[in-house]
């Protein structure tokens, strides 16, 4: 036996997980995980820790890493009802999430400046079960410092709306950016090195469009969809790469719908842009058609487009043109979703907590995707964009954040079974061929099928 091999058996591990099929990034391999002092610690045969977890059937995968969480804490008096870290980060650790990136709406006031992101994490303190890292916003309005000053307060990266968005009533909500804003927070950003990710839809069509088909008398789901057309994402997802290649800027384009969208970032990365997109898991599960029989809870934006595209985004995530996936979670309370006409419904998605067993189920199980490339999707490429360099592989030094799978183990998803604060969703009901087991977080249980959520707060605010 060499002396490497050695000393890690004989090393006093904190923890082992042994037989499970470990996604390593060389591919899986049926082997052991030793976890001391909340990082790995070594991966091999026959270690022995203080405990040991028997993964005997499942897959053991890296932690998700959710490049696409909102959280609204606090709720600044407006929105004190919606989505908390507490119940937040819960569903997180149910859902085999141990870290995600953080938006910086619809919290207020919205994490702009060294004050909003002072506020924020003081909101959070004692309040986490997973990692939080978090984007800083670029506004019309944080041009003046506010960018620098998020940097130097440990944003992971930046985001930025060319939608509409906001509520023009509440001070303090975020607001999106117009041309010259864009151009000169690139010019910012790009100084700091981080990236910037860009809800790209053109804001004066969408918002036309859609104000039409309200006053033409439209109420549907699938009204709303035809009033947000492909190119309304294709127009400013290339002009974003124009003002990218420009700036020098590092950009990322959020939950991108349409392989069109995706076919401008794969071109411009051929060009040498540093650019780079998602998608959500929404996208690659429902199509239009069964919108409406679902209702509001599954509206978002961009909005869910027909069977076709979601066929050709999975085509693209298949060829990896897609870097990663994520859940887009912006929840609310259920009466600004129960709208009989859906243009009035809040434009949000609660999926937090269904990310990994549903991805699992639609792309391992339905769609011969590797372990490997499930593991990269949802852990390994977003880690690796926002340079979370702690997380998102299982290695030894990184992070000890592991989510345990069952595959092929069936259940259909209740209302009762989310941790969300406001228990809607548009999965409940839906029978998923998938089970997160157990959530691991630098080493400590956070979740368990037989113990359910930790009671305890172990999660940490990263700061970059």
């Amino acid at each position: 036996m060499k002396q490497k091999e050695r000393t890690e058996k004989s090393m006093n591990h904190d923890l082992v997980i042994k037989n499970g099929l470990v996604i390593l990034e060389s591919g899986e391999v049926k082997t052991d995980v030793a976890v001391k002092d909340g990082v790995i610690s070594a991966i091999g045969a026959d270690l022995t820790g203080d405990k040991v977890i028997d993964a005997e059937g499942l897959v053991v995968s890296p932690g998700m890493v959710d490049a696409h969480v909102h959280i609204t804490d606090p709720g600044g008096g407006y929105r004190d009802e919606w989505e908390g870290y507490v119940t937040g980060t819960a569903s997180c650790a149910k859902g085999g999430v141990t870290s995600f990136m953080e938006m910086p709406l619809n919290q207020v006031p919205a994490t702009t400046d060294k004050e909003s992101l002072a506020i924020k994490y003081e909101a959070g303190k004692n309040k986490l079960r997973s990692d939080v890292a978090s984007f800083g916003g670029l506004t019309p309005q944080n041009l003046e410092g506010g960018i620098q000053e998020l940097n130097d307060g440990g944003v992971a990266a930046y985001k930025c709306f060319m939608a509409t968005c906001g509520d023009r009533t509440i001070d303090g909500d975020f607001m999106n950016v117009d041309d010259y804003s864009l151009y000169e927070g690139m010019k910012q950003i790009a100084k700091t090195g981080k990236v910037l990710a860009i809800h790209a839809e053109n804001a004066a069509i969408t918002d036309k469009l859609g104000d039409l088909a309200y006053k033409n008398g439209e109420t549907t789901l699938k009204a709303y969809v035809e009033s947000r057309p492909v190119f309304t994402e294709v127009e400013p997802i290339r002009r974003a790469i124009l003002l990218a290649k420009e700036t020098g800027c590092r950009i990322h384009i959020c939950h991108v719908a349409c392989p069109e969208g995706v076919e401008e970032v794969t071109k411009a990365r051929a060009e040498g842009v540093d650019v780079t997109c998602e998608t959500c898991t929404h996208y690659l599960y429902f199509h239009t058609d069964e919108l409406d029989s679902i209702g509001p809870v599954v509206k978002c934006s961009p909005p869910i487009r027909d069977l076709e595209t979601r066929a050709a985004m999975w085509d693209k995530l298949l060829a990896g043109e897609i870097a990663f996936v994520t859940s887009d979670h912006s929840p609310c309370t259920p009466d600004l979703k129960d709208k009989e006409n859906a243009f009035e419904a809040w434009g949000g998605i609660s999926g937090v907590q269904n990310n990994v067993d549903v991805m699992f189920d639609e792309g391992v199980q339905k769609r011969g995707m590797s372990l490997k490339q499930f593991a990269d999707i949802i852990a390994t490429n977003p880690a690796d964009r926002y340079d979370l360099d702690t997380k998102g592989r299982i290695s030894v030094g990184k992070d000890a954040d592991f989510v345990l799978i069952k595959p092929e183990a069936p259940y259909t998803l209740k209302a009762e079974d989310l941790e969300y604060r406001n228990k809607i969703s548009p999965y409940i009901g839906r029978e998923i061929g998938a089970q997160v087991v157990e959530t691991i977080l630098r080493g400590e249980t956070i979740y368990s099928q037989s113990e359910g959520v930790t009671a305890e707060f172990p999660g940490q605010f990263i700061k970059k």
